[in-house]
């Protein structure tokens, strides 16, 4: 009579996939992580890609890794350390196990733990698991490239072309492991590999192989376990990348204010996402252009805005740098662009390829003269939609170019998200000239209230006017370079972006009477979030404020920053966002915690170095 697996209900669990960059761990994680967003459960995910383009085979600088972080409620972050660790190779399990909990399980294909792929990982002996103080009885030890190798000896496929399904038996495995139904997978795989029925049959083939190996060997691992969703809204969900939900935020932006889209972007990490995904949705009157440089990425949406589109432009850190030009044209002519920068570590190409909230002061301030500029800071993947969804409709209304910030972790991680219908999105008016202005308009003349020029499209006729990197008279439009008039308009397009209305700052958790609270901004809220629970569970008061609308601050923000007796700026940088509220917040002098390290906070580190702050 066969043993009865003992199935075990949790309440989370994180995984992590490596592997050389060659060997599809972020395909596999991916599918892992859509399918447990499509049963309900709530996801955050985290790639780690490696900076090399492509590193030598099996080396330790070449291994691509992949978390995923799955609850039956909301999660905030990808996790600390994983469950589960898949490390297809000796140099994937040399480097990553740093990030597994001491009891997690660890699945490895001993196929590539031969004595050359130990040497490439640098191991000493050939008994890697004591070398590391891993213990056997922890790891599922399979030969997943032998049995894939025979699962498609009959495919036709050539070797090279069959080792490349290798990760499809783990991910099998890993279904195994927590109970997934594959029919999710092969609905995913056909759909990836539309084009290409036998490969996606293939690929089926191998993760119901792995599937098999793991229900064949469960003495190993004498349990499975489930993961239920415990808070169910009805709606359409899919797993979204922070890039993916930005491009769908600028289609729908689009959409309600009825104006074409226009991307001009030139290809650079980890922005390039936008590009591509827009570049698919022609049939929504989406125009991309993939241009020579980033300067003329920026200009040409520059040009689409003064011609009447919603006009973007995406980059990242060394972008922004080359664009400011073309950028503080956007300014002086007070015309709607929005300038995305996926944030990366730097200076100069530093981690291309790894995360940092570097670029906040260049945002705010790294343009020639004065040139105030709206800047927003997304939260989290699904948050990108939204925070660009708002970019647009701002820079829309109020004829400003408008800075939003994403970076790495987010523009590449993914969680669930439930899509919205149009109905539920705020409506977008853009600040057209009037009908009463034909025949006497300048550029100009402004709303009284909000201090808005008023928008003509070029081609209308009676609403002829002259734009220009000159200074303008506010009155009649001609170049000018009287003294008082460039004062006033340096000032009035200051007031203008300071008018703009954005939500008062939030304050989660003990906000009445915390001893501690927590600022950050943009995309360490999940992580700043889950610090703060943790601190609350072990009896200390602690209240968060997330900054997402950083130019103009929330009026609120001094009266949140001076209520709390004690208060920490966390930030990945070395103190941007704490400088910027010491300039703007009288007699505010926080703590920091800052660190630079290309990779996202570690919530455990968080919570001891804010846990001192307290007894200080």
């Amino acid at each position: 009579m066969a043993e009865k697996l003992e199935v075990k209900e949790l309440d989370q669990v994180v995984v992590r996939f490596s592997g050389d960059s060659g060997d599809g761990m972020q395909l596999a994680g991916n599918i892992f992580s859509t399918v447990s967003a499509t049963v309900g459960n709530g996801i955050s995910t985290f790639p780690d890609y490696p900076a090399d383009i492509r590193a030598p085979q099996g080396s330790l600088t070449g291994v691509s890794g992949f978390q995923v972080h799955i609850g039956a409620n909301r999660v905030y972050t990808p996790g600390d350390k994983c469950d589960v660790l898949v490390a297809m190779n000796a140099a994937a399990l040399k480097t990553q196990y740093k990030y597994a909990k001491p009891q997690a399980t660890i699945i490895i294909d001993t196929d590539s733990f031969g004595p050359k792929d130990l040497q490439k990982a640098q191991f000493e002996t050939e008994d890697y698991l004591g070398e590391m103080g891993i213990d056997p009885d922890r790891v599922v030890a399979c030969p997943i490239t032998k049995m894939v190798k025979d699962c498609l000896s009959d495919s036709g496929m050539d070797n090279k072309a069959i080792l490349k399904c290798r990760n499809m038996f783990a991910l099998g495995l890993v279904c195994w492991l927590f109970n997934r139904d594959l029919n999710l997978v092969a609905n995913f795989l056909r759909e990836k590999f539309a084009k290409k029925p036998q490969i996606a049959e293939n690929n089926i083939k191998v993760v119901q192989a792995g599937f098999d190996y793991g229900h064949n060997v469960h003495a190993s691992v004498p349990a499975t376990y489930r993961i239920e969703s415990k808070e169910k809204v009805t709606g359409r969900y899919m797993d979204i990348t922070g890039n993916k939900a930005t491009a769908y935020g600028l289609i729908a932006a689009a959409e309600k204010a009825g104006l074409k889209l226009f991307l001009g972007s030139y290809p650079i990490t980890p922005a390039t996402d936008i590009l591509h995904e827009l570049s698919k949705h022609k049939s929504c009157g989406v125009i991309t252009v993939q241009c020579e440089d980033e300067i003329s990425g920026c200009a040409s949406a520059l040009g689409a805005a003064f011609a009447g589109a919603l006009a973007a432009t995406s980059t990242s850190g060394p972008g922004v740098c080359l664009k400011s030009e073309a950028m503080n044209l956007a300014v002086i002519d007070e015309l709607p662009l929005l300038i995305i920068d996926v944030q990366r570590g730097g200076p100069s190409t530093g981690l291309p390829t790894k995360s940092e909230q570097t670029d906040l002061l260049q945002a705010l301030y790294g343009r020639n003269g004065e040139s105030p500029m709206p800047v927003i800071a997304a939260t989290s993947p699904t948050d990108c939609f939204d925070a660009t969804y708002q970019a647009a409709k701002i820079a829309l209304e109020h004829l400003t170019p408008v800075i939003l910030l994403t970076d790495a972790f987010i523009a590449n991680g993914s969680a669930a998200w439930k899509l919205p219908t149009m109905a539920e999105l705020p409506e977008i008016h853009p600040h057209y000239a009037t009908e009463a202005m034909k025949g006497n308009y300048t550029p100009y003349v402004r709303d009284e209230e909000t201090m808005v020029r008023y928008w003509a499209v070029p081609g209308q006729e009676g609403y002829t006017h002259i734009l220009g990197g000159l200074e303008k008279d506010g009155k009649t439009g001609a170049i000018s370079t009287d003294p008082e008039n460039h004062d006033s308009m340096c000032r009035q397009r200051a007031e203008k972006v300071a008018r703009i209305p954005v939500p008062d700052l939030e304050v989660e958790g003990d906000r009445d009477d915390a001893d501690l609270l927590i600022v950050g901004f943009g995309s360490t809220y999940g992580h700043l979030y889950s610090a703060m629970e943790a601190l609350r569970q072990d009896g200390h008061r602690v209240a968060l404020a997330q900054f997402k609308f950083i130019n103009p601050l929330p009026k609120n923000t001094a009266e949140v920053l001076g209520k709390y007796k004690k208060v920490v700026v966390a930030e990945q940088n070395l103190g941007q966002l704490a400088a910027y509220l010491r300039s703007k917040v009288d007699g505010f002098v926080p703590c920091q915690f800052n660190q630079v390290k290309g990779q996202p906070f570690v919530v455990s580190e968080l919570v001891e170095a804010f846990a001192e702050i307290i007894k200080k």
